[in-house]
């Protein structure tokens, strides 16, 4: 059986990503990143491009000086 959906890469405010059907409207607090395709394409390129895990707030609080 052929999965033919197509998804967009999605990102939030604290720069964490995710993927979204086309067609559907994204979530409140959620944007297009710009990124579509099938779902293994859109994987592949949240792994390529998100490569710190931790939330864009604790990121800055580490480089925050104390």
């Amino acid at each position: 059986m052929s999965d033919d959906r197509r998804f967009r890469v999605v990102i939030n405010d604290e720069e964490q990503y995710s993927v979204w059907p086309l067609g559907r409207e994204v979530p409140a607090g959620w944007r297009a990143e710009g990124f579509e395709g099938d779902k293994p394409q859109c994987l592949a390129h949240i792994d390529e491009v998100w490569t710190d895990m931790r939330p864009a707030s604790l990121r800055r609080a580490a480089h925050t000086p104390s």
